[in-house]
């Protein structure tokens, strides 16, 4: 089973999921805003990638944190900003049994399905 994590609006999610149609790949999809997100999520997440892998910093919810919160970044500050703040982490997540990708990358896709 394939699980696309992000958010619906985001154009490197609307590339995962069009990838994945197109490739025939059966997939769910779990949207961040509308499905939640929860701390045990996150913590999945986290021991299968890493926060510093997950932490988009090119993201416009990152650029209007307050310095204090991105000062001393650490797995702890990072797990209660991802759920405060589900934008802050990198799209798409894409789970498939015991493969996990973070970004959309074609190449990368189709070598782990």
């Amino acid at each position: 089973m394939i699980t696309l994590y992000g958010i619906k609006n985001c154009d490197s999610v609307k590339k995962a999921r069009k990838w994945l149609t197109e490739n025939n790949c059966d997939y769910q999809f779990h949207d961040f805003r509308s499905d939640g997100i929860t701390e045990a999520l996150v913590q999945n997440f986290i021991s299968q990638g890493g926060w510093e892998i997950l932490l988009n910093k090119r993201s416009t919810s990152w650029k209007q944190l307050d310095a204090a919160d991105k000062d001393n970044i650490t797995e702890e500050k990072t797990i209660a900003l991802f759920l405060a703040s589900p934008t802050l982490i990198k799209r798409p997540v894409l789970v498939a049994e015991n493969d996990f990708f973070v970004g959309f990358n074609p190449e990368s896709y189709q070598t782990l399905l």
